[in-house]
């Protein structure tokens, strides 16, 4: 199966970062791992050249100091369409009603509770990219 360009995991909790980054190395499906641990961090990157392009998946907290996830997704759509090409999942662990109402306005792809396992990944790659 190809691997994905790259995966953008943006979470403030390093350790969640940490244990998504060998979650995805262990699956073998990226060719690049992006952190990021606030919204700030991730435009940052998404603002860069790569040389994989954009990542083609990203992992969104919802609750992160600074910008928070859905303040990343306001500011995302104002990007250039060839920078917004990813497939957007939010992780969480729970939602407030305003927060689901906004971020279907936003348009995510799926919204997945934290954490994030070997079924979850694998089900998001199916329904996404259809590995």
């Amino acid at each position: 199966m190809p691997k994905l360009s790259s995966v953008l995991l943006v979470d403030d909790d390093s350790t969640s970062n940490f244990l998504n980054e060998l979650l995805f190395q262990d699956l073998e499906v990226a060719e690049r791992l992006l952190t990021a641990e606030n919204g700030t961090q991730a435009l940052e990157l998404l603002t860069q050249p790569a040389p994989t392009g954009p990542p083609a998946l990203i992992l969104l907290d919802v609750n992160m100091p600074g910008m928070n996830g859905i303040q990343f997704l306001e500011a995302y759509r104002q990007l250039p369409a060839a920078q917004r090409t990813a497939v957007i999942i939010m992780l969480t662990t729970t939602m407030d009603a305003r927060d689901l109402a906004r971020l279907d306005e936003l348009q995510i792809d799926g919204l997945v509770s934290k954490p994030l396992t070997r079924d979850k990944v694998l089900d998001m790659l199916r329904l996404h990219f259809r590995r």
